[in-house]
């Protein structure tokens, strides 16, 4: 169980292992479900394909490689982490 405390804004800090487990990260969107007894569900908002089209483009545009190119680097890699070990 998680607990965490009401700011005098009226905000609350969702404990890591919740939003580990909700994946949710900074800018997400949460809905809170008010139920019987006053007991409150929050759900993570799913977010539609236009929403989060081009989130990755900050990591720059990069040529394709050839599936020769990536087992190439593999096996370079492969015979470099061999050989720290001798």
């Amino acid at each position: 169980m998680s607990i965490t405390t009401l700011t005098v804004k009226g905000q609350v800090t969702i404990p890591k292992p919740v939003r580990d487990a909700l994946h949710l990260m900074a800018g997400s969107k949460v809905e809170f479900i008010m139920g019987a007894n006053n007991e409150v569900t929050l759900r993570p908002v799913t977010k539609r394909v236009d929403e989060v089209f081009g989130r990755l483009s900050q990591y720059g545009k990069q040529e394709p490689v050839s599936v020769e190119e990536m087992n190439a680097a593999v096996k370079a890699h492969m015979k470099d982490r061999c050989h720290e070990g001798s």
